[in-house]
């Protein structure tokens, strides 16, 4: 045997193997379990071969991950980190490390999935009420979310709250201050140009004055800086029954008047100031704040206090039926995420600080403001803002260039606004020298005086009207004053984590929803300074490394979608759908085809999709299925024939909703060509065709790609995502752009989604090393092996659940839908039953009775375990036969471990069990969760109640532990 070169012992392939979970052998043994020779022979029997890849990818090949990191640290090179004084609703902040290692970097809190399944979610529902009850304190309002995508859909989500509950006025106008952030201004704008609201913007004063309006949209304090009491303003607004939502600066929230305390109806803003890096422009969690009286109208998700089924204290998301998975089009919003993850950074941020702590870094952040315009004032120059919090601006005409290189030239951003003024932020990383370092950029001379002599000639809180200060009247609940110190913060941290269930314990086999490895290689760069310290508005000159990996990216995701360009604005899964179905109506319009808004969807597709076409100002039609679960397709040339004068385009996914490749997906396409519309294949599936497949290449002429699913991004228990789009050649043109930074190609007036230019840029770097690590050759065997596994539990299962739908193979695509309701007709067990007693087995749920009523939709991907995967199969197998034992009388009817489940470790070692099965067969249903078993913190919750009695803040701190 000859000795191997240098270059064989080089494994370029050790990452693809550690992605994947079934090792080569195992993936040929689970082929022939199916009844195949291989993984390649049960793909060509699942696949349809009309919209087979004909060439590969041209993708470079996998590389290892010292490579990638050593690639990375190269692009992060590139990238400059000057000191921000930008602002516009981006600042530097100090990330506490206890935060940063023990929540960002841990995948205790960013591999876990929404919290769907209360009872495994406690933790994380804590910190999000946390969340809650911080924005109701400094907002001054009576109920706030847990959270939004950023601020400038945070203002668009606000003008149509303010537009569903305004009755008393019904105009189609809302006005918005032109003191407002530019980028929040263009993303309203958007949003309201589809749905057919005027925009006015200008003096908010002027406009009341003028201007019939259903609502006004006011920035506090100003884009500019300026701060004023807003109370005359509102007051003014409600005589002329115009509502008003008013976006906050959080920080100086903490020493002047809340906008609730002065009549505001909605409050938003961001949180990334309370510890979370700008990132380039994210994540970052956004804040909605209103009154009680809109609660039902309110957008995204709102944590509520209900019981389990003991009586106990228990957390959930509450009114879910105001969401779009039920109320699609009907929705109050398209929204099916959030930012949980850095909500829960912002919350502990606030709590680790408390009132005291945050209101410090704000008087100094505030001291240093009117420091900084004392100095600049001394040197001759006049601030065009009286009041303000730690933002002024200056009219500085001719020297405007001058005084920007020689900030430049000492490390220093300025916000350049228009040819002759100059902006400057501060926040709580600003230091003396940083305000020594700016008076001589304006002055251009040495600066004489120093910092610690001007604050003495400086007035406390000098730049704030005395009758908008507020005192320390908000976050008075224990939970923000009992961690302080860096133990207590982290033993607290540690014990919310340990009520969750998250990727680092189990396998959450959730179908459409693809939960697989994020790798930490992948996760590393997204916390280094160089991507997580630059503002989303630095010059270009500084971004050369982002700009490199978001081209690169782009390449890569148009190699695996088959696409000719891609958008990176759309930082989620439901903004992509949304912001690809504006590309469409733009690509009509531009032909002169204005009436064309019909938008043809399935009857199985996701919730989002009708709810983004409402949002995109189009008329849902529905398509029905066949039996086989496929689309009908005679219907589908009825509908289509009939609006074939207005037909937009279709919502389809692909591999269908019902987990199949339906084979008709290329006709479908032919026929809506015909008939002038646009095909939008949902992304939500992709991970059943990278690499075998490509949208754009089988008809498809735009996709939204759920970079959280098929391309590794962490779904960080409920967000951070990225939707980007890819689109035809003959839709490039429409794609989103920004005001701020414009993208390069495109029409700067286009559509704008997001706050920031390219979303969450920041984890766009996960996505970026991920393809990188895996190169063309792992990506489509990973598509392989999902398909593989799904088969594979399919084949398992099936003799003990029906699979709802099959392929015409009578295979399924990467997920697979076991139908509950004859199992629940002859045993009265439900989805429901099964869902919960599957976490007394150590298992997050499949999706449950989504996209069919009463089934369980389960997704295992690529990278579980042949182990793991049988592992899950068989605690379906013995749930099974304890639902047969119910039906034979072995198990009671009503009390038995499905009705009961999940047990929690009181229940087992209460001194009194008077159910008719053990304890052992409650806690210990196979003998492997003697070794490793995940204990519930609650029985189940109690839906109902948590709806009746709705209660959304911190309950007394007390009642937090009475588990323990």
């Amino acid at each position: 045997m000859s000795r191997p070169s240098l270059l064989d012992l080089e494994n370029h392939a050790e990452f693809i193997q550690r992605h994947i979970g079934p090792t080569v052998e195992q993936q040929t043994a689970m082929a022939r379990a199916i009844g195949y020779d291989n993984l390649d022979a049960l793909i060509d029997d699942t696949v349809p071969a009309a919209i087979r890849r004909q060439q590969p990818m041209q993708l470079p090949g996998a590389q290892t991950e010292q490579q990638v990191i050593a690639r990375l640290r190269e692009l992060a090179s590139l990238n400059i980190v000057n000191r921000s004084f930008i602002g516009m609703g981006y600042h530097d902040t100090v990330t506490p490390p206890v935060i940063q290692r023990n929540v960002l970097e841990n995948p205790g809190w960013y591999t876990a999935y929404t919290p769907y399944q209360p009872e495994i979610s406690q933790g994380r529902l804590e910190a999000l009420l946390t969340f809650q009850q911080m924005v109701l304190d400094l907002t001054g309002m009576d109920l706030a979310n847990a959270s939004m995508l950023d601020e400038g859909t945070a203002a668009a989500e606000a003008m149509t709250l303010l537009q569903r509950v305004n009755k008393k006025n019904r105009s189609s106008t809302f006005l918005i201050a032109d003191d407002c952030h530019p980028q929040t201004i263009a993303v309203v704008k958007t949003r309201a140009k589809a749905l057919d609201i005027e925009v006015l913007v200008g003096d908010p004063a002027e406009l009341l004055n003028t201007t019939e309006a259903f609502g006004l949209l006011v920035q506090y304090p100003g884009t500019y800086g300026h701060l004023q009491d807003i109370s005359p303003l509102t007051e003014k607004a409600h005589k002329k029954n115009t509502l008003v939502a008013v976006a906050a600066d959080i920080m100086a929230l903490l020493l002047v008047k809340s906008p609730g305390s002065m009549g505001a109806d909605v409050v938003l803003g961001n949180t990334q100031r309370f510890g979370v890096p700008m990132g380039f422009g994210g994540p970052h969690a956004a804040f909605f704040a209103t009154r009680d009286a809109y609660k039902r109208s309110t957008p995204g998700r709102i944590i509520g206090v209900s019981i389990d089924r003991r009586g106990n204290q228990a957390l959930r998301m509450a009114m879910q039926t105001r969401e779009q998975h039920i109320r699609r089009e009907k929705a109050t919003s398209n929204i099916c995420t959030a930012q949980a993850l850095l909500a829960v950074m912002a919350a502990f941020y606030a709590m680790y600080h408390g009132p005291t702590g945050l209101r410090r870094i704000a008087t100094r952040i505030q001291r240093l403001a009117c420091i900084l315009v004392k100095g600049l004032e001394d040197a001759g120059f006049t601030r065009d803002n009286a009041s303000f919090f730690d933002t002024v601006s200056y009219t500085v005409g001719g020297q405007q260039q001058a005084i920007v290189e020689r900030a430049l030239a000492s490390g220093l951003n300025l916000r350049i606004i228009g040819s002759d003024r100059l902006g400057i932020s501060l926040d709580e990383t600003t230091s003396a020298s940083d305000i020594e370092a700016l008076w001589c950029a304006f002055s251009g001379d040495n600066v004489s005086s120093s910092v610690a002599i001007v604050d003495t000639q400086v007035a406390e809180n000098g730049g704030i009207p005395d009758q908008l200060l507020r005192p320390i009247d908000y976050l008075q609940h224990p939970l923000f004053n009992n961690y302080h110190s860096e133990t207590e913060m982290l033993r607290y941290m540690r014990y919310l984590e340990d009520k969750d269930m998250a990727l680092n314990r189990a396998m959450i086999a959730l179908g459409s929803c693809t939960m697989k490895l994020n790798a930490t290689t992948e996760m590393l760069p997204v916390t280094w300074p160089e991507f997580a310290g630059l503002h989303p508005f630095a010059p270009p000159e500084q971004t050369a490394g982002y700009q490199a990996i978001l081209a690169e990216l782009d390449q890569m995701l148009v190699e695996c979608t088959g696409y000719d360009a891609i958008s990176l604005q759309p930082n989620a899964g439901s903004q992509g759908e949304y912001t690809g179905l504006l590309v469409i109506r733009r690509y009509h319009e531009s032909r002169g085809d204005t009436q064309r808004n019909v938008c043809l969807i399935p009857s199985s597709a996701h919730g989002t999709n009708p709810a983004s076409a409402a949002l995109a100002g189009m008329r849902v039609v529905i398509v029905e299925c066949d039996g086989l679960g496929n689309i009908d397709m005679a219907d589908l040339r009825t509908k289509v024939q009939h609006h074939t004068q207005d037909l937009s385009c279709i919502m389809v996914t692909y591999p269908s909703t019902h987990g199949v490749f339906e084979e008709s997906i290329i006709e479908l396409c032919e026929i809506i060509h015909q008939h002038g519309g646009q095909v939008y294949v949902d992304g939500a599936n992709l991970n059943a065709l990278v690499g075998i497949a490509a949208p754009g290449k089988f008809g498809a002429d735009v996709s939204h790609l759920n970079l959280h699913k098929t391309f590794c991004i962490p779904h960080g228990g409920g967000g951070p995502g990225m939707g980007p789009i890819g689109v035809g050649a003959h839709l490039q043109p429409f794609l989103p752009s920004h005001p701020v930074a414009p993208i390069a190609g495109l029409d700067p007036n286009n559509d704008v989604v997001s706050s920031a230019p390219f979303g969450s840029a920041s984890i766009l770097t996960i996505s970026w090393a991920y393809i990188a690590l895996m190169g063309e050759e792992g990506l489509t065997l990973a598509t392989k092996v999902a398909i593989l596994s799904a088969n594979y539990i399919a084949h398992r299962l099936k003799d003990h659940y029906p699979i709802l739908y099959t392929g015409a193979s009578g295979n399924v695509a990467h997920e697979c839908i076991l139908d509950i309701r004859p199992i629940k007709e002859d045993s009265g067990v439900s989805e429901e039953d099964i869902a919960k007693r599957m976490i007394d087995f150590g298992f997050h749920a499949p999706t449950m009775s989504f996209p069919v009523a009463g089934t369980l939709m389960v997704e295992p991907t690529e990278s579980e375990s042949l182990a793991e995967v049988d592992r899950f199969c068989d605690a379906l197998i013995a749930i099974r036969a304890e639902i047969n034992a119910v039906q034979t009388g072995a198990l009671d009817a009503t009390d038995n471990p499905l009705s009961n489940a999940p047990h929690t470790l009181a229940d087992v070692a209460a001194s009194n069990w008077d159910h008719p099965y053990d304890r052992e067969h409650a806690a210990y249903p196979v003998a492997s969760l003697r070794h490793y078993k995940y204990w519930a913190p609650v029985n189940r919750v109690d839906n109902v109640y948590g709806d009746r009695n709705l209660f959304c803040a911190c309950p007394a701190i007390d009642s937090y532990r009475d588990e323990t």
